[in-house]
């Protein structure tokens, strides 16, 4: 298994990584852009951690900058109570593709992307840091609007209640399905239109 851990803010090919091994070698996604653009557009991501021997998955809007994944919420809560106690961490983001029909019921399947990624996660103390990782947030999902034009700028007092985290990136894979055209391949039903449907 190949897999891409952060160095001086390169990622870079290496091996042995059990947790991030994959059964299907030839699903492995192994071009970092394409990595990178998956948790560049991804809408949610699900932040996994540890608390003794309890898991618990939060899902949290996110912003990728290339080396660390940002996200931000309450100061006083569970994610940040957990990663005092444990900062391993663990994140995924996922995306859906066609639903794929076969002749036989257990042959049936879908089109996927994912990509997991382990690392440190820290709440983020510098407020220099903090303004740059609320300000990628806010350029990621309103990318139409701009600071001091439609909206007035983030400023140190609004950073007083607002709990900001990182997630330092050690390493990382990407997994993808993909099938060619079948004529009954679609999505689900419910958000078909008549004349998508062939019988």
């Amino acid at each position: 298994m190949l897999y891409f851990r952060h160095h001086t803010g390169e990622f870079f090919m290496t091996e042995n990584n059990p947790i991030a091994a994959m059964r299907r070698e030839d699903r492995r996604i192994g071009d970092t852009a394409e990595i990178h653009a998956l948790l560049a557009r991804a809408d949610i991501g699900f932040l996994a951690t540890v608390s003794g021997d309890q898991p618990l998955v939060t899902p949290y809007s996110f912003w990728f900058d290339g080396k660390r994944i940002y996200f931000h919420g309450a100061k006083k809560g569970q994610s940040k109570e957990i990663m005092q106690q444990n900062p391993r961490v663990c994140f995924t983001v996922a995306e859906r593709g066609r639903y794929l029909p076969a002749e036989r019921a257990m042959d049936f399947s879908v089109e996927f992307a994912s990509v997991m990624v382990f690392g440190t996660g820290r709440m983020v103390e510098s407020q220099a840091e903090q303004i740059y990782a609320l300000q990628g947030l806010m350029d990621k999902y309103f990318p139409h609007l701009k600071p001091e034009t439609d909206y007035e700028p983030i400023t140190k007092k609004d950073l007083r209640p607002t709990g900001v985290y990182a997630i330092d990136i050690e390493t990382m894979s990407g997994k993808r399905k993909a099938a060619p055209d079948h004529p009954h391949t679609g999505r689900l039903r419910a958000f078909f239109s008549p004349e998508d449907v062939t019988e």
